[in-house]
């Protein structure tokens, strides 16, 4: 569970029509092939979605040091800071406006298959090896959720991870050091002989932190191992991470409970709250061939992941005035998570009715127990103990034809089965707080199982080598994670039990776009609605998660870039997201925690080839509402930009960079938790200012 337990019909119409076009018709259109090789779809994406490719050149080249701030220079993505970590540890990346909980509502993938948490913590970008990551592929909306399964309700992110090098042997290694005690090392090395191939991806990083007790100590390494012959293919990924992150807390804007205020940024209130992560997960398959156009993939993976943390009460003494020294245990959990998963699938290349088809379909089956204790601190009796099941088995087709070389067509669906048992086992002995409860604090146990399912259509239709046109409408689903269903499970502040039975949230898209490719001018528009039906949320003000009344998103997504010339590029984009409540007594409401404009700009120039390059990113969001002001009377999250500057270079086997992030020495917050009924009061996480960080390495 860890740190992040209390955070919690019209459609946009494209400007060209389907009209006659001769020229198109003369002149067809033969689509890309869509490549399969760690991913189920590849960069091709899934037809009728709106896509982008981050290449591991865009990742060495940004100013940026984390991957949530590199997923952030895309349209329609929006990040949010919690620790302010160089390495992005605990950050929100946000598709398609679903706030605090973006990480329930982001599938994310690695090599193509599913990693994310039946956990609030959900995927922690930090763990992943920057100079590991061969291609992001982003697939927006819900239709991923036909080939990946639930909680791909905003979209999937793919992180495809280096394989090894052509070669013998070949090698990286680099350093880095930076504002506030940061220090990172990272290695590679990989080596092919015959059919065999393998490769290692390591890093380790420190940091004392912007803000008092924000320290972080963090390894986690890639690998993978590999057999290649003509006719089959099999592998083998380890990925290990070790966290350790101190939490410095909210701050308040006003000193009604906590004397230390956000005139303080780099104060803390809670400084003995820390938290503690351990990761591995294996993955092993094969692929092959069972006779012309038709290939069989089977994989199947186990994670394991343990989580410890310790929250203190800082208002331990006769008159409830605020004393770290008085500070005493108030919630210790100690969770562990364990994943197992079997996924076989076909790819079959086919003809139906006279033209080419692509059938991907196949099984899902993942099993998930959730174990987690709740005593006041380590060693003494539980007070709660968490023990949740879930299981889910799936069956999913997607099709592709190709009607003319310059139409395709997508549809697919997905059936799915959910299991989930769960239980709160309450020892009333062990709680200080036992008998001044409104209510019983232990929850009802669950025992539920449901049939839910996913359809997708899609389209793309080039008129032109410039012009194209996509679509689709999609069904999807995502069901409530362990935390979700537990709650924070603190015994200092549980105002109703948590419900073990949520319900399962839906979701209705569909969507237009637009791309034009014009020689060195490439743009992408995308305008789509989304509705959704039983949207979980938390509620801070209830220490409890909650079905939503209905919601419901309408978003216009712009991006753009232009090559001036063979040394310099520059790229932007453009976002609005009307996030709002459809129904119920917030009905008009805007949801907390989605910036209605998001904008962002970057421009690289080789100034002498490879021997010196500037990278300049900056960006733009709006106010946006606070985490639990459903009711939209609190003041707003400000509107802020920031910019990021880095300027490096290579010589032979040599390269170094100096990066600067928030140039401008920028005070902002981006992630703030309004009184549910203290007008003007609200808490916030301060994020770092200006920050250098100076690197350096070498490859072999």
């Amino acid at each position: 569970m860890g740190f992040r337990s209390g955070y919690s019909g019209a459609v946009l119409a494209s400007a060209v029509f389907f009209s006659g076009n001769a020229a198109a018709q003369n002149s067809p259109v033969v689509l890309p092939p869509i490549d399969v090789s760690w991913s189920r779809v590849g960069t091709g994406g899934i037809v009728g979605t709106s896509t982008s490719v981050i290449t591991s050149q865009d990742i060495e080249r940004s100013p940026s040091q984390s991957l949530p701030d590199i997923l952030g220079q895309q349209a329609g993505v929006q990040v949010m800071h919690v620790l302010g970590g160089p390495t992005g540890n605990g950050d929100l990346v946000d598709l398609r406006g679903f706030g605090a909980f973006a990480q329930s509502n982001v599938l994310v993938l690695v090599n193509g298959r599913r990693y994310q948490d039946f956990d609030l913590q959900g995927f922690d970008f930090s763990q992943i090896p920057l100079n590991s990551i061969e291609r992001i592929e982003i697939t927006r909306g819900n239709s991923g959720t036909v080939l990946y399964g639930d909680g791909a309700i905003g979209g999937v992110i793919n992180i495809v991870t280096k394989t090894a090098s052509p070669g013998a042997f070949s090698g990286h290694v680099e350093g880095a050091v930076g504002s506030y005690g940061f220090g990172e090392g990272r290695v590679s090395a990989s080596s092919t002989s015959g059919p065999w191939s393998s490769a290692i991806f390591a890093n380790a990083a420190i940091s004392s932190g912007y803000r008092q007790n924000s320290e972080l100590s963090q390894q986690n390494a890639v690998g993978n191992l590999s057999y290649r012959t003509l006719e089959w293919t099999g592998y083998l990924n380890i990925i290990a991470d070790s966290q350790r992150q101190n939490l410095p807390g909210a701050l308040q804007n006003l000193p009604l409970v906590y004397p230390i205020t956000l005139d303080n940024p780099r104060a803390t209130v809670t400084p003995f709250d820390w938290a503690h992560k351990q990761d591995f997960g294996v993955t092993a398959g094969f692929t092959r061939p069972l006779g012309s156009g038709v290939e069989l993939i089977v994989d199947g993976g186990v994670r394991r992941k343990f989580q410890q943390s310790q929250f203190f009460n800082y208002f331990n003494n006769p008159f409830f005035v605020f004393d770290p020294s008085t500070a005493g245990p108030a919630n210790y959990v100690n969770t562990v998570m364990t994943t197992s998963s079997v996924t076989p699938r076909l790819d079959v290349r086919h003809q139906l009715f006279g033209v080419p088809n692509r059938l991907l379909t196949g099984i899902d089956v993942y099993n998930t127990q959730y174990d987690s204790d709740r005593p006041q601190a380590e060693g003494l009796p539980d007070i709660h103990r968490y023990n949740i099941r879930q299981t889910t088995a799936s069956i999913y087709a997607m099709n592709t034809t190709t009607v003319t070389p310059a139409l395709e067509i997508s549809y697919g669906g997905r059936l799915q089965r959910n299991l989930v048992k769960g239980q709160d086992v309450y020892n009333a002995a062990a709680d200080p707080n036992a008998g001044f409860y409104a209510s019983n604090p232990q929850a009802a146990p669950a025992d539920s199982s449901e049939w839910q399912y996913a359809l997708h259509l899609g389209y793309e239709y080039r008129l032109n080598p410039t012009l194209a046109l996509f679509g689709r409408a999609a069904r999807a689903f995502r069901l409530p994670n362990a935390d979700e269903r537990v709650g924070a499970g603190n015994p200092f502040d549980v105002v109703i039990p948590p419900n073990l039975n949520l319900k399962t949230q839906t979701s209705y898209d569909v969507e237009n776009g637009l791309r034009v490719t014009m020689g060195k001018f490439n743009f992408q528009t995308t305008g789509y609605i989304m509705e959704l039906t039983n949207e979980i949320h938390f509620i801070p003000a209830l220490s409890a998660n909650v079905n939503l009344d209905p919601t419901q998103r309408i978003g216009w997504e712009n991006n753009a870039s232009y090559q001036l010339s063979e040394d310099v590029r520059v790229r932007g984009g453009v976002t609005y997201m009307q996030a709002t409540f459809r129904d119920g007594p917030f009905a008009g409401k805007t949801v907390p925690l989605v910036a209605p404009w998001t904008c962002y700009a970057g421009l690289t120039w080789g100034i002498v080839k490879k021997l010196l390059v500037l990278d300049v990113t900056a960006a733009l969001w709006s106010d946006r509402r606070m985490d639990n002001d459903q009711t939209n009377f609190q003041p707003q999250i400000p509107a802020n930009a920031t910019m990021n500057v880095k300027i490096g270079g290579e010589y032979n086997r040599l390269f170094w960079s100096l990066a600067v992030l928030n140039v401008f020495n920028t005070n902002y917050f981006d992630y703030a938790i309004a009184s549910a009924s203290t007008p003007n009061f609200f808490s916030a996480y301060p994020q770092p200012t200006r920050t250098l960080t100076l690197r350096a390495g070498a490859t072999f």
